[in-house]
């Protein structure tokens, strides 16, 4: 009873409270099927060492990006991390204090939010970004609702070279809030019509670029239709690396920016925590979730930070929020401030042209294989190619041969008769005898 101090005194008085007869009617919504009948299959008890033996057995299973020739990509991308970036988010400073509800002791915390937020409105050529999202696509999500508020609309439309892992998200959100999605087709090429779908009822149309099939988009055209109808266009990437050599979406007329950070200061960590990145025009912050850092003097004329925007629902009132997600604040952020700063604006663009560079190294060579067909004319470190056979069970195959070749187009799109498609990404970690393998194998294979 230690750590379920109710008593069956309780629990009755509960239950009649909320008018139920027993705790089993809690869950009658929950089809029978779908409910646990026994304990999961797992050992009972362990001591610690055999539980340390046995977990160790299982990580073994797993192929660390940086054990073999790595070219998976698809919207988490391996990117060469330094070890500074590491050592200094360890600090104890950091470690202890990394979320500003107490501003007046979390002013290093603050600090470095403001200089994340100066570095991703740099990046996206935007007015504002806030102090981060949870990821690319929770915080996609909440520039669709952004865009909702601000135009006083309740539609939303999808490009269809959006990752499907995003869209899925913004359907789920806007599901949730009773709003219209409208998700084009499957796009490789990059010749949809987008510019069709947009009509009078449309708040905001969401592009990717580079897409998720690696292709480079012109956004101008895009927004120049979206504003003619009074909606506002949200630019996603995936790949932060890419804004270090690609025109940023704000100079080509975006009005809200979001993406994925994790390429910048983040390891791929199997899957996470990642970082959002989150930015708009000046004229829309108020209607910006999450939080934003600002810059002031104390009451003896000293530098400090404060969160000069929290429009969360613990902040204000709910009927005044924003948003109830709860912004990155945390070390992923951090990693990121530091390896931006570590790069500078020449380091970033050096790195982007080695990642470009890469990729189209690559894509020569596979143009080179027999029944292999390059797909993209334009694209920054990551492109599609058609195979000759369902591209996954050449990449179960050639994982076997210890080369990781890329993602199916497949497990993103399941049903969609993408079956011969595979997503490929270079970046500066591959070498040429990495590129060599893949090729080779490639041959083999086909």
């Amino acid at each position: 009873m230690r750590y379920l101090p109710l008593t069956p005194a309780d629990r009755e008085a509960m239950l009649a409270r909320i008018g139920v007869p027993d705790i089993d009617a809690l869950f009658a919504d929950i089809p029978a099927e779908r409910r646990v009948t026994a304990p999961p299959d797992l050992p009972r008890h362990k001591g610690e060492l055999e539980v340390e033996r046995i977990l160790s057995r299982m990580a073994a299973r797993n192929v660390p990006a940086s054990a073999v020739p790595f070219f998976v990509g698809a919207g988490a991308y391996k990117h060469h991390v330094p070890a500074t970036v590491d050592h200094l988010i360890q600090r104890s400073e950091f470690l202890t204090s990394y979320t500003p509800y107490q501003p007046e002791i979390a002013q290093g915390t603050l600090q470095y939010l403001f200089e994340f937020q100066t570095q991703v409105a740099a990046l996206t050529g935007m007015e504002v970004a806030n102090a981060s999202m949870y990821d690319g696509s929770t915080g996609t999500a909440e520039a669709v609702l952004m865009a909702h508020r601000v135009t006083r609309r309740r539609k939303a439309v999808l490009s269809g070279g959006l990752h499907p892992h995003y869209a899925e998200v913004v359907r789920t959100v806007s599901g949730m809030a009773g709003d219209e999605v409208v998700s084009l087709p499957p796009d490789v090429s990059a010749t949809e019509d987008i510019l069709a779908a947009i009509d009078s009822g449309v708040s905001c149309v969401v592009v990717q670029s580079p897409d998720v099939f690696g292709n480079l988009r012109d956004l101008r055209p895009v927004a120049e239709a979206a504003h003619a109808k009074g909606a506002l266009l949200i630019a996603v990437f995936t790949e932060a690396v890419s804004l270090g050599l690609v025109e940023s979406p704000g100079v080509m007329g975006a009005d809200i920016v979001v993406g994925e950070g994790q390429s910048i200061g983040n390891a791929l960590s199997f899957g996470g925590p990642y970082v959002g990145l989150f930015a708009t025009r000046q004229k829309y912050v108020r209607q910006m979730p999450g939080r934003l850092c600002g810059e002031t003097v104390d009451a003896e004329g000293r530098r400090g930070f404060v969160l000069t925007l929290s429009t969360r629902e613990q902040h204000i009132r709910r009927d005044k929020a924003t948003s109830n997600i709860c912004t990155n604040s945390g070390l992923c952020c951090l990693a990121f401030t530091i390896h931006m700063t570590l790069l500078g604006e020449a380091g970033l663009r050096r790195l982007a042209r080695a990642n470009h560079a890469a990729a189209v190294k690559l894509a020569d060579l596979l143009a080179a294989v027999p029944g292999l067909e390059v797909l993209n004319g334009n694209f920054f470190n990551e492109f599609t190619v058609r195979l000759p056979k369902p591209a996954a069970g050449v990449v179960e195959t050639l994982a076997g041969r210890g080369v990781l070749a890329g993602v199916p187009v497949s497990r993103l799109l399941p049903g969609r008769e993408l079956d011969d498609l595979l997503l490929v990404a270079s970046t500066e970690v591959n070498r040429d005898d990495d590129r060599a393998a893949l090729v080779q194998a490639l041959r083999d294979v086909l």
